[in-house]
């Protein structure tokens, strides 16, 4: 009989889909190459990390290895659900590995970043891929925000190659974002996806 998932054991990721042996089961070269071809996450900055399942799509990510199936509560942290359409990666994930996305990361301003905080929609201009993004914030700004360009909004794509700064520039910007967690964003609004019990006012 063919092998099934069970929901209360940890299995390793199979490296490859050659090796998958659970149906419907993501391979690791899945998720990393999700994570790198949306976010623009480096696929290297995962070498030193394992990825689980437990559940029915329910992804762990874990820094280090283990012996495969293992019976625990919790190996590591959430990063991913993929037993539906599109994939979503989890608030931890992106707090945890936001701040080496370089695609998909939406800009917000205070304000906006205060209401995704604390669980509001909000419409917003976007000029990326719809779908999940990484929301951000850049750290230290005051209660006005950055200022815009002709009251332009700072919703953008932190790997907006058009803005003529140097990589080095870009990367020094990013580094200054702080990631706060998965957005949503259909029909020019972004849905905030940070579960309730993660919801907070951001400190002035």
């Amino acid at each position: 009989m063919p092998e099934t998932n069970d929901g209360q054991r940890f299995d390793r990721l199979p490296t490859t889909e050659a090796e998958r042996t659970v149906e419907g089961r993501a391979t690791r070269e899945e998720v990393v190459t999700l994570f790198a071809d949306r976010f623009g996450i480096p696929p290297e900055t995962f070498d030193d990390y394992t990825f689980w399942e437990k559940g029915a799509g329910k992804i762990w990510i874990y820094a280090g290895g283990a012996p495969t199936p293992i019976e625990i509560e919790a190996i590591g942290m959430t990063c991913l659900r993929t037993r539906q359409e599109h994939w979503k990666p989890t608030t931890d994930f992106v707090q945890r590995f936001g701040q080496h996305a370089t695609e998909c990361v939406i800009e917000l301003e205070r304000e906006q970043a205060r209401r995704f905080a604390t669980g509001e929609d909000q419409e917003l201009e976007w000029d990326g891929d719809w779908g999940y993004l990484i929301a951000a914030h850049e750290v230290g700004v005051g209660s006005e925000g950055r200022s815009s360009r002709d009251g332009e909004s700072e919703a953008r794509s932190a790997s907006n190659s058009s803005s003529g700064r140097s990589p080095r520039e870009e990367a020094v910007e990013r580094e200054a974002l702080e990631p706060l967690g998965v957005g949503l964003y259909v029909h020019g609004e972004l849905r905030s996806m940070v579960p309730k019990g993660r919801q907070r006012d951001l400190e002035s």
